[in-house]
């Protein structure tokens, strides 16, 4: 009995959802519009368990690159209001559309100038009446059995706050690095704010060939350090280039297999990316993750060799892909 019941909860509340994307309309995409040119932030409001969303959905999209805040209806009366401005976008959540307290803030915040979206399951409410747009959170009815507690309503809210924010993910280019500075107080976060010399190989510790090698000496170099690339230097350990896995294999696909008869400077990518030993590890991973590569050398102001970099001694193995290549 106790696994029906929830069972069903579960399936009204997943059927809640799919409902909204059906309900999906050029509102949507004009207060993705709106967000994404607004120089201000998305200032979200509401009350009761909608509030508690509220809160949740400024939150979420204040760690994904978009400036938000919540704003309580009964606080921004009494003082907090002073943090709007004209340049922000307003959004209110309230599942009737007919909260009081919301409401009767909805005309000051008019006056300020700013924009009002709402998320409502009533497009013909009060609230609804003081938007510029509305987005319908409406569902068929709550998971509670008297239809009475916010339930499914307020998943449908939260689950188009998700909407909104991973779509302005995209539309705003943040990058999973981006996401990590914004929370340092985990372990990866308090490691992208150490130094690329804390955790790099040192140059005695990197595969290097110089530029007069064979090209079978550099790949027996890169198969022994397993690190998918090896460095070509000169004799005076400036850095020259970087053969990388890639390299080969563009090689192979030009016709050429007798590497026994090639250098290293032959078939090196020249000038490549790479980093200094003070640089922060966020740094470097910005700079990996704009150029796909998952190799950076490390060098001084003279351009020798310091120590090389891998993408797997920041984030761990496995734990960040590339769709491209890794020069």
């Amino acid at each position: 009995m106790i696994i029906s019941q929830a069972k069903e909860v579960l399936k009204i509340e997943a059927r809640g959802i799919l409902t909204l994307a059906e309900k999906l309309d050029q509102a949507f995409e004009t207060l993705v519009q709106d967000i994404f040119d607004s120089p201000g932030r998305v200032v979200v409001s509401g009350i009761g368990k909608s509030g508690l969303i509220g809160r949740k959905i400024a939150a979420t999209l204040s760690s994904t690159g978009t400036n938000a805040m919540f704003l309580h209806p009964v606080e921004a009366v009494h003082g907090d209001l002073g943090m709007v401005s004209p340049h922000d976008v307003f959004l209110a959540i309230s599942n009737s559309g007919e909260t009081s307290e919301l409401n009767q803030l909805l005309p000051v915040i008019r006056g300020i100038g700013c924009r009002i979206a709402g998320f409502t399951g009533n497009p013909k409410s009060t609230m609804a009446g003081y938007c510029d747009l509305i987005i319908d959170t409406g569902v068929e009815k709550e998971a509670c059995p008297f239809n009475m507690t916010p339930t499914a309503s307020t998943t449908a809210q939260l689950a188009m706050g998700d909407a909104l924010a991973v779509v302005l993910i995209e539309k705003k280019k943040f990058r999973k690095t981006d996401f990590m500075r914004s929370h340092p107080g985990g372990a990866l976060g308090r490691r992208l704010a150490s130094r690329v010399g804390e955790i790099m190989l040192a140059a005695d510790q990197a595969p290097y060939a110089v530029m007069e090698d064979t090209m079978t000496t550099a790949l027996e170099t890169m198969d022994r350090f397993s690190l998918g690339a090896v460095l070509v230097l000169d004799r005076d350990r400036h850095l020259k280039g970087i053969i990388t896995d890639g390299d080969i294999r563009h090689a192979i696909a030009r016709g050429i297999t007798d590497f026994h008869q090639l250098t290293a400077g032959e078939v090196m990518t020249q000038n490549p990316r790479c980093s200094r030993v003070d640089a922060y590890l966020y740094d470097a991973l910005n700079l990996m993750e704009k150029f796909e590569i998952t190799v950076l050398p490390i060098v001084d102001s003279d351009n020798r060799l310091e120590g090389i970099l891998h993408l797997h001694d920041i984030l761990g193995k496995g734990s960040f892909k590339f769709n491209g290549g890794n020069r």
